[in-house]
């Protein structure tokens, strides 16, 4: 038997686009909508195999339906599609278990790829996810050259502390920290511009949650 698709979607054209060319490659769409709760009504009542909802919908975005359907153990495998290139989103959409992660601008030329390895039980995240999130595989082994006291430093500094906050917090001075953040600067090859190490923390905040 078929398995079953539901897709919602506030933007006509993707979700035409994505409804014929699913029903093209003779898969079962049993329903569409373009808000969130509609959707989630939907999903509660006739509990379909799949949905592929749209990250951000009127009354309720993918991710509140997705968190909705874990909290309430509705088995149907969740695929979102995004206009949105934050990392914060993608590790969030993680958490909730989702099966599958598309950029809103690749969705119609990998949707059926996703879909196939999503019937199967294997999730599928775009690798054009991580090309254009910047979330780098470096970063980790890059964060094993620093000492426990500059990734907590580090850590504070994704949480927005500033130099005297931290050293509070660390039972030291302003001026030890600035010169912890040198050392770490230098240990991640960033240059010495204004800036950089808070915008190198801001991009791979990932690392520090």
């Amino acid at each position: 038997m078929k398995q079953s698709i539901y897709i919602a979607d506030d933007h006509p054209i993707l979700i035409k686009g994505l409804n014929e060319l699913l029903i093209e490659k003779k898969m079962n769409v049993i329903g569409i909508a373009t808000d969130g709760q509609s959707a989630l009504n939907f999903i509660i009542k006739n509990k379909p195999d799949i949905a592929i909802l749209d990250v951000e919908m009127p009354n309720l975005t993918g991710i509140e339906i997705a968190d909705e359907c874990k909290k309430n153990n509705i088995i149907t495998k969740i695929i979102l599609i995004t206009l949105h290139k934050e990392i914060d989103l993608y590790l969030k959409a993680k958490k909730l278990n989702i099966y599958g992660y598309l950029l809103k601008e690749f969705a119609l030329e990998e949707i059926e790829t996703c879909i196939n390895s999503v019937k199967n039980g294997i999730p599928y995240f775009s690798k054009n996810v991580k090309k254009y999130i910047g979330f780098t595989n470096e970063s980790n082994s890059i964060l094993k050259e620093l000492t426990l006291g500059e990734r907590r430093i580090l850590k504070l500094i994704s949480q927005h502390k500033t130099n005297k906050e931290i050293g509070h917090i660390l039972f030291t001075s302003p001026r030890t920290i600035e010169k912890h953040r040198s050392k770490i600067i230098t240990k991640l090859n960033l240059g010495q511009q204004t800036g950089s190490l808070s915008k190198w923390v801001l991009k791979n905040k990932h690392l520090f949650n």
